[in-house]
C-alpha cells in the first residue's frame, strides 16, 4: 500500500520527492500528535484504519486533486497504529508551478482525507483514560478547529 505505513513518516525524505523542475511552489502539510485536547493531556494516539480501502480513497482524492488543479506532484501518507506526540501521523505534499494552487490543492487533499477515508483514532490519556474519535472534527466542530493540527 502507497498511502497507508505503519512506518515512521521520513518527512524530509517525502518533502524531496516534490521537487519538480516546472514547480515552483511545494507545499507540505503535515498533521502530527499533540500534547493535548480539549483540556485533556494526551499521551498518544493509536490509528486504525480499513486500511486497502483507506489507501483506495486517498489515491482517489490524490486523481481528483491533479484533475482540479495543475500540479506536477500530490502525495499524502497516512500513518496508522501507535503515533507518539510531537509524530507525524499524515503528510500531505503537493508542487505546482504557482504557490496558490499548490495552497488550494494541499488543503483540499487534507480536507477531504479527514472526511472520507476510514481512519480512526483512538486517544491515550495521560490520566490512564481512553476516546475513540473520528480522524475529523469537521461536523461536531466549528471551522477554526481545522486550522489546528490534527
Amino acid at each position: 500500500m502507497q498511502h497507508i505505513t505503519q512506518q515512521e513518516i521520513n518527512v524530509c525524505a517525502e518533502y524531496n520527492k516534490a521537487k519538480h523542475p516546472e514547480s515552483g511552489a511545494i507545499v507540505m502539510f503535515s498533521g502530527d500528535v499533540r500534547n493535548h485536547n480539549k483540556g485533556q493531556k494526551v499521551k498518544y494516539i493509536d490509528y486504525e484504519a480499513y486500511d486497502a480501502l483507506a489507501d483506495k480513497t486517498i489515491a482517489k482524492i490524490l486523481t481528483e486533486a491533479k484533475e482540479k488543479w495543475d500540479l506536477q506532484y500530490a502525495e499524502c501518507i497516512h500513518r496508522i497504529g501507535k503515533v507518539g506526540i510531537c509524530e507525524t501521523a499524515v503528510v500531505v505534499l503537493v508542487s505546482s508551478v504557482h504557490r496558490k494552487e499548490a495552497y488550494d490543492a494541499n488543503r483540499f487533499i487534507i480536507d477531504q482525507v479527514k472526511a472520507l477515508a476510514p481512519i480512526w483514532k483512538h486517544e491515550f490519556f495521560e490520566d490512564g483514560t481512553s476516546k475513540w474519535g473520528a480522524n475529523c472534527d469537521c461536523a461536531s466542530e466549528d471551522h477554526e478547529h481545522l486550522h489546528h493540527h490534527h
